[in-house]
């Protein structure tokens, strides 16, 4: 039995060392071929630069920066409520009747390809926002509609996971004080669900700002600087998938940089939500 168990943990030992080496190598990989992009061109303009025009040698990203912002904050506007409250939904007030069969089409929604996605977005919401709201339909407001659909089953499943993991005895202590149902929820096991909430709306964040093809088929793809929602812009992801099959040279190794400036953004969040995250336990 101890030889079995000694077994196993060198096992699991294994499968995290794999892991982080995966990502250690990805991250050597990304750095090592991107950063030396920043030797020709100066960082400052590259990050603050508003044209995007490679075949004369000026790259300027700070339209798919903002872009990626209005995206995904856009998205979790809107998906992140719709989440958290489907997944206190699931865990607390859903008859066990419904719940049976709405766990697996949540669960079914997470398997859909990115690409099926996009096709719906084409065909159902670009005409959607075109003729209820004006403009071409491909926009920052059709991008953020369909990441919000797309990043639900996330938020809705890790938030059920985390009211459920939150020990009984808070919401019957509350009930015994003689506050009703809807408020033990909302004020006795809701805040002891907070991390795995905040978790949930995170990784949500993540899953946007990584999308790429979905994006592709209905932000429109205009590397500009906008405030109107009903116009089309580029993202950061989608600046890369666009251009990298033809790109050569300086190019292509702006393409790498974006990709560099994506990595650590997505790192600065998860910094954030670590940082928030310790706020609140304590």
């Amino acid at each position: 039995m101890r030889l079995k168990e000694r077994a196993m943990r060198w096992v699991f030992l294994a499968s995290a060392c794999v892991c982080v080496a995966a990502v250690l190598l990805i991250c050597v990989y990304l750095f090592m071929t991107g950063l030396p992009f920043f030797s020709k061109v100066n960082i400052f303009d590259f990050l603050s630069g508003t044209a995007w025009k490679p075949l004369q040698d000026i790259f300027g990203i700070l339209p798919m920066i903002v872009g990626s912002i209005y995206v995904t904050a856009g998205a979790i506007l809107l998906g992140g409520p719709v989440g958290i409250l489907g997944g206190i939904y699931i865990a607390r007030f859903c008859p066990k009747s419904i719940l049976k069969f709405l766990q697996p089409m949540i669960a079914l929604m997470a398997g859909i390809p990115s690409v099926v996605y996009g096709f719906f977005g084409i065909r159902t919401l670009v005409p959607f926002v075109r003729n209820v709201f004006g403009g071409y339909g491909f926009s920052i407001l059709t991008a953020s509609i369909l990441l919000a659909v797309m990043i639900l089953p996330t938020i809705i499943q890790l938030t059920y996971s985390s009211v459920k993991a939150v020990p009984e005895n808070y919401f019957e202590g509350s009930l015994a004080l003689g506050a009703t149902e809807e408020r033990s929820v909302f004020r006795a096991v809701l805040p002891a669900a907070k991390s795995g909430i905040m978790a949930a709306v995170v990784l949500g964040i993540g899953r946007v700002i990584g999308e790429t093809m979905a994006v592709v088929m209905v932000v429109g793809n205009q590397a500009r600087l906008t405030t109107d929602i009903l116009k089309g812009i580029r993202t950061l992801t989608s600046n890369i998938v666009t251009e990298m099959g033809y790109a050569a040279d300086l190019h292509r190794e702006s393409l790498i940089a974006t990709g560099v400036v994506l990595f650590v953004f997505i790192l600065m969040i998860n910094l954030l939500f670590s940082v928030l995250n310790r706020r609140v336990e304590s």
